[in-house]
C-alpha cells in the first residue's frame, strides 16, 4: 500500500553555515483508516405501505395489503333504499375456512359473478370493507397493525389476534339460499377486537 508523504512547509531563502545539515528523516507511515460502509448509521427505509401511495405499489406490494381475514368473503346483504350493510356468517364457495384464503385466487372473478376486486381508484368507494381491513387503513392514512403479516412477518397473527373469520364461519353459500340469509346476520365483521389495536 502507498501512502502520500505530508506536503513540507514553504522554507525561507537559505542561510549559509558551517555546520553540516542533519539527514532527512524518513516519513512517518500513516495507518488506514477502516473502510466505512455507505449505509452505516443511516435509518432503515420505511415500509412500501408508509412511502408510496396506493397508485404507485406494484402488483404484489398491492396484494401483500390484504392481511387475510377473509371478512370481505363473507355474504352480505344490503338494505334496500341505502347503503347500509350487513354481514352474514355465509362464506363465499371458494373460501378455506382454515387459512382463510380464496382457495382460486386467480380465477376468482370468473368463477364468482359477485366478487369485488379492489384497486387503488376503487378503494375509496366500497363502504363494505371492515374496519380492520389493510387496504381500508392505508387508504385513510392510517398505519397497519401488529398483526398485519407485513409487520409480524407470520400470517398466523391475523388469526391469533381474532381478526380472521377462522372458526366463526357458519355455513357456506353453496348450502345456503340467499332467502335464508338474514338468518346468518352477524355484527362482529365491523367490528374490532378486543387487543387488535393494542
Amino acid at each position: 500500500m502507498r501512502y502520500n508523504t505530508p506536503m513540507a512547509k514553504p522554507r525561507s531563502a537559505a542561510r549559509p553555515s558551517s555546520k553540516p545539515k542533519p539527514a532527512a528523516r524518513p516519513p512517518r507511515a500513516r495507518r488506514a483508516s477502516k473502510p466505512v460502509a455507505p449505509d452505516a448509521g443511516a435509518p432503515p427505509e420505511e415500509p412500501f405501505w408508509r412511502r408510496k401511495a396506493m397508485r404507485d405499489m406494484t402488483p404484489a406490494e398491492w396484494e401483500s395489503l390484504c392481511d387475510g381475514c377473509g371478512r370481505c368473503c363473507l355474504n352480505k346483504l344490503q338494505e334496500e333504499g341505502s347503503d347500509r350493510t350487513f354481514y352474514t356468517a355465509v362464506a363465499c364457495r371458494l373460501l378455506d375456512w382454515e387459512t382463510c384464503r380464496c382457495t382460486d385466487y386467480a380465477n376468482r372473478a370468473a368463477k364468482v359473478k359477485d366478487c369485488v376486486t379492489l384497486t387503488p381508484r376503487n378503494i375509496n368507494r366500497i363502504s363494505w370493507l371492515p374496519p380492520t381491513c389493510g387496504y381500508k387503513l392505508i387508504a385513510a392514512g392510517r398505519d397497519l397493525y401488529w398483526w398485519h403479516p407485513l409487520v409480524s412477518g407470520d400470517p398466523d397473527t391475523v388469526h391469533q389476534a381474532g381478526v380472521s373469520v377462522q372458526g366463526r364461519v357458519a355455513a357456506s353459500e353453496t348450502s345456503v339460499p340467499d332467502e335464508r340469509l338474514e338468518e346468518f346476520l352477524v355484527k362482529w365483521p365491523q367490528r374490532w377486537p378486543k387487543g387488535a389495536k393494542g
